[in-house]
């Protein structure tokens, strides 16, 4: 019976648990409760995901109302493994939080600290699972709001400032996304994404229906951080807490960029628009931009948090590229690498978070001599340094591998040479921390440093493990991304 209802209990759990929060109000306790509630959401997304992937997409509908008159939650192999992504990540990081947490947020704070991180992980989720456009909103919404003030905790004042950016331009993205779902329920007279996947093909040519592509492709680009929409990434990722960058860098991108996915091959998929409008290379051109000004921004960065965050915005390049191919293997290689980056990325956070809990600071000149100092978190910060490059036997390898067969495969010789070149501009700026924390003596910050606390490194080492492990062996993760890809181009033919 219960087994049933996975797909509501899989919200209702942290959705429910995130007031409860600022009833229970002690510190402790609430991060107990916390890391309850999150490490109940993962096993319940894994139990989805083994079920898609056996008898096919599971069909929930809230209250017994039938779509597309009422809500329905609609899981495929996509986004049960966008489902296991974000309660993984959740799973990792709520432990990770509290040590991290004491040391960054004040005491009288840190009840609401973790309500708006399950409202997040509630938020993100429920935009994964929902197969209603305007229920997308919702949970776009619930996800943004609750990460504005989850930035706004920072100890830096620019904290607030980068929460206000990401205010203005979230805004921004949300009302773009709800405009075109307004068209395109003017339109159609549907708000459900599998009923609209089959009105939409019938009035390609309306004015109306091509506006509503626009704003939602433009809507959904500002909450992607696609270049040039990305300005408000670096300040959001450089001043939030660390727990905070760690959750959003391996999450809130990724979402949105699954968001992008169901929009671009479920609702407009048999449209095949991107043969239609020249949104093809439109896509590829933005993404090769981000791929190469992410990393040349990134080398110049003394702030280590702010070099991460412009990896960021390249590796998003990497994922819209891949779609861009509007292959099997193109889209399979954007969506292990929404698995990957969550991995590698949540990992090199999590190395900075425990860097700035020994020493208060991730400046560059503060890190120098930390290798010996603090030898498995800096080893750590190396495994998810060499993924983020490339190297073999690391995810990171694996989605670049992908991405060059898939360009390889339309003949893209040029396109599969931008793409190495890109990533050895990554060993550029991770080298820089490499020379910096083992090669230049420990100065001031880093002389009375120890290694970081159990309760950080931990957590760490299982995303950098996972980093590794799934380099190393990543048939799961493939068949997962392969199967996606089948399915979303198998709709759009």
């Amino acid at each position: 019976m219960i087994a049933q209802h996975m797909p509501i209990i899989q919200i209702i759990l942290p959705l429910m648990a995130a007031p409860v929060c600022l009833i229970i109000r002690h510190p402790h306790v609430v991060w107990i409760w916390a890391v309850a509630i999150s490490l109940l959401c993962l096993p319940i997304s894994v139990s989805l995901l083994m079920q898609v992937m056996d008898t096919g997409t599971i069909v929930y509908e809230l209250g017994g109302w039938a779509a597309p008159w009422g809500i329905e939650y609609r899981i495929d192999t996509l986004n049960a493994f966008v489902l296991v992504i974000v309660s993984a990540i959740g799973a990792v990081v709520m432990p990770y939080a509290r040590r991290s947490v004491e040391k960054e947020i004040p005491v009288s704070r840190i009840y609401i600290f973790y309500s708006m991180m399950l409202l997040c992980q509630t938020g993100l989720m429920g935009i994964a699972i929902t197969g209603d456009a305007f229920n997308l909103f919702v949970f776009l919404e619930i996800s943004s709001l609750s990460s504005y003030v989850l930035i706004s905790f920072g100890t830096d004042r620019r904290a607030l400032t980068a929460a206000y950016r990401y205010l203005i331009m979230g805004t921004i993205g949300a009302t773009f996304y709800i405009i075109g779902v307004g068209f395109m329920y003017s339109a159609t007279g549907s708000l459900n994404i599998h009923d609209l996947s089959t009105l939409i093909p019938e009035m390609a040519g309306s004015r109306t229906v091509q506006a509503a592509l626009a704003f939602l492709t433009v809507g959904l680009g500002l909450k992607v951080a696609l270049f040039p929409l990305h300005m408000w990434l670096p300040n959001a990722y450089t001043y939030a807490p660390s727990a905070v960058t760690v959750f959003l860098a391996a999450t809130a991108t990724k979402v949105a960029v699954y968001a992008l996915i169901r929009v671009t091959y479920t609702i407009f998929g048999t449209v095949d628009f991107l043969d239609i409008v020249p949104a093809r290379d439109l896509l590829m051109g933005m993404a090769l931009i981000a791929m190469f000004v992410g990393s040349a921004v990134a080398i110049y960065q003394v702030n280590i948090k702010r070099m991460l965050a412009y990896s960021s915005v390249a590796q998003i390049g990497y994922m819209i590229l891949g779609l861009s191919f509007d292959t099997v293997n193109g889209v399979a290689a954007g969506i292990i690498h929404l698995f990957n980056h969550a991995m590698m990325k949540g990992g090199l956070f999590m190395v900075l978070g425990a860097v700035m809990y020994r020493i208060g600071s991730v400046h560059l000149h503060d890190m120098a001599g930390l290798g010996k100092k603090m030898p498995l978190t800096m080893a750590a910060f190396v495994g998810g340094g060499l993924s983020l490059i490339g190297v073999p036997l690391t995810v990171g390898f694996v989605s670049k591998w992908y991405l060059i067969q898939a360009a390889l495969e339309k003949g893209w010789w040029p396109v599969a040479t931008l793409i190495v070149v890109s990533s050895l501009m990554a060993v550029i700026y991770v080298w820089r921390v490499v020379e910096v924390i083992y090669m230049k003596p420990a100065g001031q910050a880093a002389e009375n440093a120890t290694e970081a606390p159990m309760s950080l490194l931990i957590p760490t080492w299982v995303l950098i493990g996972a980093a590794v492990y799934f380099g190393i062996d990543a048939t799961t993760t493939v068949d997962v991304a392969v199967a996606a890809a089948e399915a979303l181009l198998g709709g759009a033919r």
